[in-house]
């Protein structure tokens, strides 16, 4: 490599640009955040208004705190509206999406956050608990799409919510992880189908964040090792993945401060 004082017989040459940003868009991307009212949905709902987005956020049982996230919202300079929606069923999550397209005037980013997770032990797990989840964490992820590309133009974005956990053996949370899994698969699917179209289709999978309500703390140090990941860290990738290049598409970024 050539120092500062390299010989004057050399040419030197033109510094090369730095690759372009994204192109400025002449009004406000319109994003739905589902399970945006708490914890890391929130996050990424306010991470999505900072950037300059309009925020629809969608929640079931938390309407004190999706009010008061959708005021932070609008603190930033953006719309905000609040959804409410169950979506272990399925035309709950169709709906959610068409009203949010509505509420905003369009929809160019959808992010699915929400997610049940909660123990269930192999030999003590009941039909209905394996369906909740199954039934809020992938169903309705899977639903909330197909909505969402009936409404996206071309240069839209979805981001799915994984985890690490599809990858590893948790004994404890098969039906999560297998939740969770499926997002992965379908977020592959997805990318193929939606590509024609210009939509781009990523998951963010993180690591342990936010000890969940009733999880031991001495497990959770076990499982973090001391490295727990901050919501703030899955928003940023979000955010990349919201305002990436269509080009970048069926791709899973782990977020995971601990090692394997």
């Amino acid at each position: 490599m050539m120092t500062p004082h390299a010989s004057q017989g050399v040419k030197k040459r033109a510094p090369q640009a730095l690759p372009s940003a994204p192109r400025a868009h002449s009004r406000a991307l319109r994003s739905l955040v589902t399970g945006g009212a708490t914890r890391v949905g929130r996050a990424i709902a306010l991470a999505l208004a900072r950037a300059g987005m309009d925020v629809a956020i969608g929640y079931h049982r938390s309407t004190r705190e999706a009010r008061q996230t959708v005021r932070d919202i609008e603190a930033c300079g953006v719309r905000g509206a609040a959804l409410r929606a169950n979506l272990a069923d399925p035309l709950a999550a169709r709906r959610l999406v068409r009203e949010a397209a509505r509420a905003l005037g369009g929809l160019d980013v959808l992010v699915n956050s929400a997610a049940v997770f909660y123990r269930t032990p192999l030999a003590t797990t009941t039909p209905a608990r394996y369906d909740r989840l199954l039934d809020v964490n992938l169903r309705g992820v899977f639903f909330a799409c197909q909505a969402a590309a009936s409404a996206m133009t071309r240069g839209s974005h979805i981001v799915n919510i994984g985890d690490v956990g599809a990858e590893r053996g948790w004994p404890s949370y098969i039906p999560y992880t297998i939740s969770k899994a499926g997002v992965a698969a379908l977020t592959r699917g997805l990318a193929v189908a939606l590509r024609p179209r210009g939509i781009a289709v990523n998951c963010v999978a993180p690591g342990a964040v936010l000890r969940p309500v009733g999880f031991p703390l001495a497990r959770w140090k076990a499982v973090t090792r001391g490295h727990e990941v901050g919501p703030d860290d899955v928003a940023a990738a979000v955010l990349f993945l919201a305002t990436c290049s269509p080009n970048l598409t069926g791709q899973t970024l782990s977020v995971d401060a601990a090692s394997r």
